[in-house]
């Protein structure tokens, strides 16, 4: 069985920087594509950034140039960092992954989230 965790979410001033982390495990033979998505209450769910397996990157235009999305795969842990946080960036951000768990069969999966809350 495959889990995705995620931590570091918390509370932060507006301007400040907090640091995500998303860790695989279970039964996992390869991952694709990992990203970060994020809901804000009343809001549906949007993507923040993607990371895929050749280390391209990919991010929304409202966090480009503050979050910066990084991966290490020998951890199969994926990471965000968001530094000039801003109210509209409150939210709860979840882990999102596709996974080989066995070496032909692909699925995706959803962390359970870890909520960020930016303060003025």
């Amino acid at each position: 069985q495959v889990q995705l965790v995620e931590s570091g979410g918390g509370l932060v001033q507006v301007g400040g920087s907090l640091r995500l982390s998303c860790a695989a495990s279970g039964s996992i033979f390869g991952i694709n594509t990992m990203a970060w998505y994020r809901q804000a209450p009343g809001k549906q769910r949007e993507l923040v950034a993607t990371s895929s397996r050749l280390g391209s990157t990919n991010y929304a235009g409202s966090v480009k140039g503050r979050f910066t999305i990084s991966r290490d795969s020998a951890k199969n842990t994926v990471y965000l960092q968001m530094d000039s946080l801003e109210l509209e960036d409150t939210a709860v951000y979840y882990c999102n992954a596709d996974i080989y768990y066995s070496k032909t069969s692909l699925r995706n999966y959803w962390g359970q989230g870890t909520q960020v809350i930016v303060s003025s």
